[in-house]
């Protein structure tokens, strides 16, 4: 196209026409930006003229324009390569990472370098968050079947919402997780994440419970704000942290009034948002807590079963297996959870790893189970301290000095 001269062509589905000119043709080399005047005739434009800009630049330029807009703390550049990289990625069907991208932009906070500002900006309610990349899949993890059943109807549920909103129906988003630790309640929640392809927060309470009287309110309400903006996965584990019964005579008035604030919150979240709260005393909730929560799950100790499941899925994906096989070491094993397994298939690959050849897997599994055997437990700790309790009691008895017996004087 030369400079001045415009390009005709009809639009036959409005019955408009349009005139395209190019307005800054000398300073296209240096600026890297075609400025497209578009004039725009016909009865339903009312002859509108719009200036249309159409950026070139490579990909190499647009990584360097986003590590120099991190650098200086340019929200702006940051934001106008970010979007120029979105549209490069879709242009190519790279819809997931182009998503990803636009995630992170709206997400991740950009400020000025310290010694450039003095402003002091407010908190917005993502401090009290941290954001993980879900990795876990549902297909990863031995669920109980209501667990399981329970999370493919959710996936469902959000992933059809339009279909239950034609009916006028919601889907569920407030789930409540309880059993022992390290049985795949954090797992479950990001699984979910991952399913629904929505990003993952989970609940920072170092950042959330203040020292101050209504200061935990605050910040309460501050996160949920936050979440209110995107559709995400939002966890809180421990939840009876702040999910407390309030008619417990030992806790303050202020937990109390933290928990009668979350209630009122998490009525509030709209569906999009799904909350995932995880305990490990579920005894310890708030009634009130419990009627919050659409769905309410059980997540066990494994059985034997699904230790000697779990141990031969880990196993297999080891480049040498052990000849002892899998009933024979979760019987040494004894009672244990998902997580104490992996820490002990880990251990073994460490030791297998570290000794470049020299030891092989069965001597690495043995010396384990050798040090499996003597670690120290929950229960036998529990069971020390029941046992000394009645024995200092009673030492302390016999060393207290004997009460000197005074003689009752009868009214006169």
């Amino acid at each position: 196209m030369n400079p001045g001269v415009g390009a005709q062509a009809p639009w036959p589905a409005w019955g408009v026409r349009f005139d395209v000119r190019v307005v800054n043709w000398p300073r296209l080399a240096r600026d890297k930006t075609i400025r497209l005047q578009v004039d725009f005739s016909g009865a339903r434009t009312g002859g509108r003229t719009r200036l249309l800009f159409w950026k070139l630049m490579a990909r190499s330029d647009l990584l360097v324009s986003l590590v120099r807009a991190g650098a200086a703390g340019d929200r702006e550049m940051l934001k106008s390569a970010a979007e120029a990289l979105m549209a490069d990625e879709r242009a190519k069907k790279h819809h997931i990472l182009a998503d990803r991208l636009h995630r992170a932009l709206s997400a991740v906070p950009v400020t000025p370098p310290a010694l450039t500002t003095s402003l002091n900006v407010a908190g917005t309610g993502k401090e009290a968050i941290i954001e993980i990349q879900p990795r876990t899949r549902f297909e990863d993890l031995l669920l109980p079947f209501p667990v399981q059943e329970n999370g493919r109807q959710l996936v469902e549920e959000h992933i059809r919402a339009d279909v239950l909103r034609a009916h006028g129906y919601e889907p569920r988003h407030r789930i409540l997780l309880s059993g022992p630790p390290g049985n795949g309640k954090t797992s479950f929640a990001e699984a979910l994440a991952e399913a629904l392809a929505l990003p993952f927060f989970v609940v920072r309470y170092d950042a959330l419970i203040g020292s101050y009287l209504g200061e935990t309110n605050a910040r309460l309400r501050k996160l949920f704000d936050y979440v209110r903006t995107q559709p995400s996965v939002l966890f809180f584990d421990e939840f009876d942290a702040i999910g407390k019964e309030r008619g417990d005579t030992h806790e303050t008035g202020e937990i109390k009034r933290v928990v009668s604030f979350l209630l009122m919150q998490l009525d509030q979240l709209p569906s999009y948002v799904v909350v995932v709260a995880a305990t490990n005393h579920a005894e310890l909730l708030d009634r009130a807590v419990w009627r919050r929560f659409q769905i309410r799950l059980s997540l066990p100790a494994p059985d034997r079963k699904h230790v000697e499941v779990f141990l031969d899925r880990v196993i297999s994906n080891w480049p040498e297996a052990p000849r002892t096989s899998v009933q024979k070491i979760a019987d040494k094993l004894g009672a244990v959870s998902y997580a104490e397994v992996l820490d002990f298939c880990q251990n073994i690959r460490r030791r297998h790893i570290l000794g470049l050849g020299e030891i092989r897997i069965d001597d690495a599994l043995a010396t384990e189970i050798n040090l499996w055997s003597s670690r120290v437990r929950p229960e036998a700790l529990d069971g020390e301290r029941s046992r000394q309790t009645p024995t200092e009691a009673d030492t302390s008895n016999r060393t207290r000095p004997p009460r000197r017996k005074t003689k009752a004087h009868s009214p006169a």
